[in-house]
C-alpha cells in the first residue's frame, strides 16, 4: 500500500486553510484555535515485561502515524504522546495515571502491560472521568467485575484467549492440566479456559499456579505429571505464562512425552517462541503473528517495521498499533473534541481497521471484539522461533465471548 504523502497537495490545503481563516477574521469570526491533544502512555517500561512494553509503545506510535497519514494531527490538533513508567507496581501505576490526568491534562491514557497494575488503575479513570484505553493487559476482570464506563480495551481478554484455545484443544476424551502464573492474568485465564471447554468434550482435571518469578518448575511439573499420568486418552499440559522465565522449555526437558503428556500454549512474542521449535505440531491459538493477517494495515506495519528496525513486528506491536488507530478514529468521529462524553459516544460500538483487520468495541463492556488464530507449529530452519502456521482464522462471529460486567 502506498502511504507516501502528497506534499504539494498539503501546501495547497494549507493555503486554502489560511484563506478561510482570513475570511473568517474579515467577517468578525475568529477561527477555532488548534490545541495539542495529550495522550499518556502509562505502562511498565522497566521490569519483567519490558519487552512487551517496548513493542506496545512502538506500535502505538506507528498506529498514530498511520492513521493520521504521518501528520500526527487530527482536525489541526497536534497529538502529543507522553510516557510514564508503572515499574509493574500497582501503586506506582495508580499514581502515574493520576498525574497524567491531573497534572499533564491527558485526554486519553493508554496502558498498562500488567493486569495487576491495570486493576489498580481502573478507579483512577473513573475518579477523573477520563478514558483509559487498556492495552495490552489481559485479565477478564478488567472489563468484567472491576470495569467502569471509562474503560475501553483494544487488547484481547482472557476469554478470547480461552475460547480460541478451547477450539484448538477441546475434543472429546481430552484431559488437560494447566500451569499458570499466580496473579490476575493466570487465574482469570484458567477460569475462562475452564468455562470455554464446556461442551467440547474435553475436561480440565488439574490446576497448578506458580509465582511469577519462579525459576525452578520441578515441583509444579511433578504435581502435574502425577495428576495426568493415570488419565486415559490424549493428555495436555496447557501453559498460561507472560514475561520471562517461561516454563515450557524447562518442562519439555523433563520429558513429559514418556507419560504421553503433550505441551500446549497460546501465542507469544518471538523471543518466547524460540522454545516452540522443540514442539513441532503443537496446536494452540494466538492473538497475532505477523505473517498471518492479510490486509493493507498489516502489510504496511510489516514493511515499515522491517525497514526501520530490521525485524518483523511482534505480538504487542500489533496491539499498540490497534490502540493508536482507535484513538485517531474516535477523535475523527468527535471532530477533534476530547470531551469524555463525546469520546464515549463515539467509541461505543465503533468499528475500525487494525493489523488484525476489523475490531469492534462492544457497547456493553467496551471490549474490542476481534479475530484470533488457531495455529499449528512448524519448524523453519531459517527462523529462530517455531512458526505458528494458520489452521483457521476465528472471526468475531465464530466466538461467543462472555460479558462479565453484568
Amino acid at each position: 500500500m502506498n502511504r507516501a504523502f502528497n506534499w504539494a497537495g498539503r501546501r495547497a490545503g494549507l493555503a486554502a486553510s489560511m484563506a478561510a481563516g482570513i475570511a473568517l477574521l474579515a467577517a468578525g469570526i475568529a477561527p477555532a484555535a488548534a490545541e495539542d491533544i495529550t495522550i499518556a502512555h502509562v505502562y511498565g517500561k522497566t521490569g519483567a515485561l519490558e519487552a512487551y512494553a517496548k513493542q506496545s509503545h512502538t506500535g502505538l506510535m506507528m498506529g498514530l502515524e498511520y492513521a493520521t497519514d504521518g501528520s500526527m494531527e487530527v482536525d489541526g490538533n497536534k497529538l502529543v504522546v507522553i510516557e510514564k513508567d508503572t515499574q509493574l507496581k500497582p501503586d506506582v501505576g495508580r499514581a502515574a495515571l493520576a498525574e497524567a490526568y491531573g497534572d499533564d491534562d491527558a485526554a486519553i491514557a493508554v496502558g498498562p502491560v500488567s493486569s495487576g497494575v491495570a486493576l489498580a488503575m481502573l478507579p483512577v479513570a473513573e475518579e477523573y472521568g477520563k478514558i483509559l484505553l487498556v492495552e495490552p493487559a489481559v485479565a477478564d476482570s478488567i472489563t468484567g467485575e472491576n470495569w467502569n464506563r471509562y474503560i475501553f480495551r483494544t487488547g484481547r481478554n482472557s476469554s478470547q484467549d480461552a475460547v480460541a484455545n478451547a477450539v484448538a484443544l477441546g475434543k472429546p476424551g481430552v484431559k488437560i492440566a494447566t500451569l499458570a502464573q499466580d496473579y490476575a492474568f493466570g487465574r482469570d485465564g484458567v477460569a475462562a479456559f475452564k468455562q470455554a471447554l464446556k461442551g467440547t468434550g474435553a475436561e480440565l482435571v488439574f490446576e497448578e499456579y506458580a509465582p511469577t518469578d519462579t525459576q525452578d518448575f520441578t515441583a509444579s511439573a511433578q504435581r502435574i505429571f502425577d495428576a495426568l499420568k493415570g488419565e486415559k486418552g490424549r493428555k495436555f499440559l496447557f501453559v498460561i505464562w507472560a514475561g520471562g522465565n517461561n516454563p515450557i522449555g524447562k518442562i519439555k526437558a523433563m520429558d513429559p512425552d514418556r507419560l504421553g503428556i503433550e505441551i500446549a500454549t497460546g501465542g507469544n512474542i518471538l523471543a518466547a517462541m524460540k522454545a516452540y521449535k522443540a514442539l513441532p505440531g503443537m496446536e494452540g491459538a494466538t492473538y497475532y503473528y505477523y505473517d498471518i493477517p492479510k490486509n493493507p494495515v498489516n502489510d504496511w506495519l510489516v514493511t515499515e517495521h522491517e525497514k526501520r528496525f530490521g525485524t518483523p513486528p511482534d505480538f504487542f506491536t500489533a496491539g499498540g498499533m490497534a490502540a493508536g488507530m482507535a484513538i485517531v478514529e474516535a477523535l475523527k468521529k468527535t471532530g477533534g473534541s476530547t470531551d469524555t462524553e463525546d469520546l464515549i459516544a463515539a467509541m461505543e460500538g465503533m468499528e475500525w481497521q487494525t493489523p488484525k483487520g476489523k475490531m469492534v468495541f462492544r457497547k456493553e463492556d467496551h471490549q474490542a471484539l476481534q479475530s484470533m488464530y488457531h495455529f499449528k507449529i512448524k519448524v523453519d530452519p531459517n527462523l529462530e522461533w517455531g512458526v505458528p502456521e494458520l489452521v483457521r482464522e476465528l472471526k468475531i462471529d465464530d466466538m461467543d465471548i462472555p460479558i462479565h460486567n453484568q
